[in-house]
């Protein structure tokens, strides 16, 4: 009986690795290629929620990372390179990182955005080496939905996550226990 669900496991993992190998995540992209991809993914948010374009000019900040993909039977991983924006230029490089364990199976890519709305909330990521989502500045996560209804003086807190352009079938999204760590480009 162990046997079997050793070899699940290991088929798991190997197909994983596969599949975020056969989306790009082994290979790093260069500092021109996510700066192109960044215009790209914000062009899609902006078109799909007037909330975030409405959010882009009060913001301290804007992280953006424009795919990351996820992948998991049982056993899922997910990650994505994307770039910080503020002051109209890019102040660094990133990548997002996150495991997870648990009833989960499916595939699937997307893009998401961070909006750091106070001074304090940017310095945190700034200050910080490799953030986990879920310690630190609350960050609300703003769906189509609320998206539709949320106005700049109606959203009061430091951080927003939008996320976009999904592509795939996966039960669930979700940012907690993501890992954020600035990297060299």
């Amino acid at each position: 009986m162990e046997r079997k669900f050793l070899r699940i496991g290991v088929m798991v993992v190997l197909s994983l690795c596969t599949f975020l190998s056969m989306y790009g995540i082994a290979a790093a992209k260069t500092a021109a290629e996510i700066d192109r991809e960044t215009q790209r993914a914000l062009n899609i948010l902006f078109a799909q929620s007037p909330a975030a374009k409405a959010m882009k000019d009060k913001a301290k900040g804007i992280l953006v990372f424009p795919e990351v993909v996820k992948g998991a039977f049982i056993v899922g991983g997910q990650g994505g390179e994307g770039e910080l924006l503020a002051n109209g230029k890019v102040q660094g490089y990133y990548n997002t990182i996150q495991l997870s364990v648990g009833l989960q199976a499916g595939a699937q890519k997307y893009g998401y955005a961070l909006f750091f709305m106070t001074d304090e909330a940017l310095q945190w990521l700034y200050d910080t080496d490799g953030w986990e989502v879920g310690s630190g500045p609350n960050v609300v996560v703003i769906d189509q939905g609320a998206a539709a209804s949320a106005t700049t003086t109606s959203l009061h807190s430091d951080i927003y996550a939008f996320f976009f352009d999904m592509k795939g079938l996966m039960a669930g999204i979700d940012l907690q226990g993501t890992k954020i760590t600035r990297v060299e480009k």
